[in-house]
């Protein structure tokens, strides 16, 4: 009988090598994924931003009415949002919280100012003490162009809260410690003990560690002195790192709890009894183990994916112009808000009004009604609702630099329908354009007429016409509809 029970006892260790190797595995997906939509927020404040810095009232230094837009783009952050402009010697010409701008101290943090103004491409800041209101901040920062320079740093910095929020969100299990930190290795937002370790340096095993690559599994001690098999990933965009652990003691409590059920059955019961025993506890273990972490790669497939096109497109733009990283990182940013949607909805499908609300969230910042939409409840299939999603940014994007977006009078008509005169039934969708600068056909077809047409035509077995007509532009764009659960 003792012969079974050392061959069970190691078989109980051989389950909790292969156990706490899943585990760890399953932890660096998850800080890949967290990484990937903390990338995804940053990046809808930053489009936000660049949205806010095209407008006519900032070009115009007519920072009275663009007080008026600078306030609706801080609403939908909550309180504690701060927008400031400065120029390249840290003054301060506008601050959402004062008019008399003359009274305010100049920027404290010059070395962002500076690298901007120096590198004409938005900067992300790490944690500082903030002149303004009076506590530790983050920035999210982009240029003010004009004629081709920068004339002015149009700064915002986001309540802290947002980034605890996102946080407690994206954390998988109570059990786990979530933290995030900025490029010197402070935690600006983390689960457990948010408010005792913010502001504080990570911990020595972590720190240590996390210069020496950009991402890395290991073994460290948490600030609370937590033992943890834990993971971190830096992210390319912010510089910011993602990282995450989970006990020790919960992965070496199911060794134990298993060596003591082997060692009792194996001293009372005969062999076959013991082998039924051992072979039903490992089962029952392992298979609620990888129970779990199917259903985590389930939920993260995707966003992983994205993340990986993300870090490939930082390597293969890393030469390319300004122009064509925000392009393509715009068509990302709107694949991932349209991936976040699905993801919210279980990837069941999402409805037509919230997919085309979400991918022109950053054309409404400044006037909400220059976009009317109508149309009645269109349940989408999540295939559906990608393809859409990238369709209708690809639309509004040339309508921003372009058309009816691109100045204070267009507006936009966005009018859906459900045709039901084929055995299986289809939408129409019409983008139309009025009051915008006066249109003339391009010379040459684009990347953004093609990428619609040809999205409409071999993904949705549909079709999409663009009309340059003289009073603006009209986009129809006809698909078959998916059956939807």
């Amino acid at each position: 009988m003792l012969p079974l029970i050392v061959f069970a006892v190691g078989i109980a260790f051989y389950n909790y090598k292969q156990d706490r190797g899943d585990a760890t595995r399953r932890v660096l997906e998850n800080v890949r994924s967290m990484r990937l939509v903390l990338d995804s927020e940053v990046q809808r404040m930053t489009g936000g931003l660049q949205v806010l810095a095209l407008t006519n009232s900032l070009r115009d230094d007519d920072f009275a009415n663009f007080r008026r837009i600078a306030l609706g783009f801080l609403e939908q952050y909550g309180k504690g949002g701060l927008l400031l402009i400065s120029d390249s010697k840290g003054r301060i010409l506008f601050s959402s919280t004062s008019e008399d701008t003359a009274s305010l101290p100049p920027r404290s943090n010059m070395t962002i100012v500076e690298k901007l103004f120096a590198t004409k491409a938005p900067q992300y800041s790490d944690l500082f003490n903030g002149a303004y209101n009076h506590r530790q901040v983050l920035t999210v920062e982009v240029p003010v162009f004009r004629d081709g320079e920068v004339v002015y740093d149009l700064c915002f910095s986001p309540p802290i809260g947002i980034f605890q929020n996102l946080v407690e969100k994206q954390r998988p299990d109570p059990e786990w410690t979530v933290s995030l930190l900025d490029t010197t290795g402070t935690v600006f937002a983390r689960v457990p003990n948010p408010g005792e370790t913010f502001g504080k340096r990570a911990s020595p095993s972590l720190y240590t560690e996390m210069f020496r690559s950009n991402e890395a599994a290991l073994s460290s001690v948490s600030l609370d002195g937590t033992p943890l098999a834990s993971a971190y990933t830096r992210s390319h965009l912010t510089g910011w790192t993602v990282a995450a652990g989970v006990p020790e003691s919960s992965l070496i409590a199911p060794l134990w709890r298993n060596i003591a059920i082997t060692s009792l059955i194996g001293g009372v019961l005969l062999l076959v009894g013991l082998t039924f025993a051992v072979r039903m506890a490992t089962t029952i273990a392992r298979g609620e183990m990888l129970h779990n972490l199917l259903v985590e790669e389930l939920n993260h497939r995707v966003k992983n994916t994205l993340a990986l096109m993300q870090a490939i497109a930082v390597q293969t733009f890393r030469s390319a112009s300004r122009d064509e990283r925000t392009k393509f990182e715009g068509r990302l940013g709107a694949l991932a808000e349209a991936h976040n949607l699905l993801s919210q909805e279980k990837w069941a499908g999402s409805e037509l009004r919230d997919v085309i609300a979400r991918a022109l969230q950053p054309f409404l910042l400044a006037n909400p009604d220059r976009i009317r939409m109508a149309g009645p409840a269109v349940p989408l299939s999540p295939r559906l609702a990608v393809v859409l999603s990238m369709i209708v940014h690809e639309i509004a994007t040339n309508a921003a630099k372009y058309g009816a977006l691109s100045n204070e009078t267009g507006r936009v008509t966005l009018d859906w329908e459900v045709m039901a005169d084929a055995p299986k039934p289809r939408l129409r969708l019409i983008w139309t354009e009025i009051g915008g600068p006066l249109v003339t056909a391009p010379v040459q077809r684009g990347f953004g007429s093609r990428l619609i047409e040809r999205s409409a035509r071999d993904q949705l077995g549909g079709e999409a016409t663009v009309d340059f007509l003289p009073r603006g532009v009209v986009c129809t764009v006809i698909c078959a509809l998916d059956e939807t659960r």
